[in-house]
């Protein structure tokens, strides 16, 4: 009797998922770190191709699921769970784009303090995925649930911070423009973390 072919694992497509969200997390904070205005556009590049391989990744998935008859969750959660971990990704690449389109020659103090914590967030989001096929059992799916939920808050603090800063310190209008803008699109991949970690407390509750 031939054996039956190994069953396609969703819950091994969402590691990969957030590995692209680590990997564009990690490339951003690298891109400030060395920042250069003159290599902005290279570094943009970098980032859409992780950004473009995920969208793949994410319609492979969404393909597979078309066909799938039986699904470990339910189908519309998987359908969130990719939707949300892509969602980040996409966020992060929303940061560079910003600092290319505004032409920003130097970046501000604060920068590498966003960029230090989603990749935290982010990495901390893909221990919580790495283990979430085990979320009846695992206590490593929670802690790190409230690991980004914790990131996400000292996010909104430093936000605050950098745009009250920003309002201190210059009096450029468009730079304040500018500066808010980005400030807040740094922002808001914390946000993107922490929807996903609260997605993945909503299904444990609803499957426990």
């Amino acid at each position: 009797m031939a054996r039956r072919k190994r069953d396609y694992n969703y819950f091994n497509e969402f590691v990969q998922l957030a590995d692209y969200s680590c990997q564009a997390a990690e490339l951003l904070h690298q891109s400030m770190a060395g920042f250069s205005a003159a290599d902005i556009e290279a570094e943009m590049v970098k980032m859409h191709e992780i950004e473009h391989s995920a969208d793949l990744y994410m319609h492979g998935i969404m393909n597979r699921l078309m066909k799938e008859f039986i699904t470990p969750i339910e189908r519309e959660d998987i359908i969130s769970i990719v939707q949300q971990i892509d969602d980040v990704t996409d966020t992060i690449e929303d940061v560079i784009m910003r600092l290319y389109m505004y032409n920003i020659q130097s970046i501000r103090p604060e920068v590498l303090e966003f960029t230090e914590l989603i990749v935290r967030c982010c990495d901390a989001l893909k221990i919580a995925i790495e283990d979430f096929h085990n979320f009846r059992k695992s206590k490593t799916v929670k802690e790190n649930i409230i690991e980004v939920n914790h990131l996400e808050d000292i996010g909104d603090k430093l936000y605050t911070l950098a745009v009250r800063n920003l309002h201190i310190s210059s009096t450029d209008a468009l730079e304040i423009m500018n500066w808010t803008e980005i400030f807040y699109r740094l922002e808001k991949c914390f946000d993107e973390c922490e929807d996903v970690a609260n997605l993945l407390e909503s299904i444990i509750m609803k499957n426990t």
